[in-house]
Formats: C-alpha cells, structure tokens, sequence
C-alpha cells in the first residue's frame, strides 16, 4: 500500500509486523476472566470460605465424593509438563510377534 493512500491513523502490513509477540503475555488473564475470578471469589469468601468448604464435605460421604471428583479435579494442571531441569521423559515398547499363516 502505498504511503500516499494510507489514512491517517492506519498502520500498514509491516508496521504490524513490528508489533508481533507484543500482547499479553501468555498465561496472562484477560479483564473479564480475571473481573469473574474475583467475583467469585467474593462469594465463596462470603459463604464462609474454606472453613464452610471443609464443613460441607464433611457433613455428607456423597459430598466428599463430589468434592474430590468435581472440585479438586480444577486444581490439577490439564498439561503435565516437565522442566527446564527436570523434564518428562516417555518410554514406548513396541512388541513384534510373527504368526505363521493360518496356525
């Protein structure tokens, strides 16, 4: 494009190019998650928090279940990685077995 046809206020192909890996950083919350976040956590403080959590586990095995099944299951990472010092390592073993045609 050219200069002469840009608007004021335009940024053209490789003036974005410039401005590429410069958003939020990954992992990062965006306003509305994070806005959601707090507000629930607001309302779990108000319904008694931890202490009210513990409570309700306990007050029913069916509750406990669902706490173990349901809840924590959340904390847990979806993607199990390694480190830089202590990465995964996988095995694979393949077995080969020959059959004679027809035994």
């Amino acid at each position: 494009m050219d200069s002469a046809c840009k608007q004021e206020g335009e940024k053209s192909f490789v003036d974005n190019l410039t401005n590429k890996g410069k958003g939020r950083p990954k992992g990062s919350l965006n306003k509305t998650t994070r806005a959601a976040k707090e507000l629930i956590q607001d309302v779990a403080e108000g319904l008694g928090g931890a202490e009210r959590m513990l409570s309700w586990a306990q007050e029913d095995p069916a509750n406990e279940r669902a706490f173990w099944t349901g809840i924590y299951p959340k904390l847990l990472p979806v993607q199990l990685q390694g480190d830089k010092d202590n990465p995964l390592q996988a095995a694979v073993d393949v077995t080969v077995r020959l059959v004679k045609s027809g035994a």
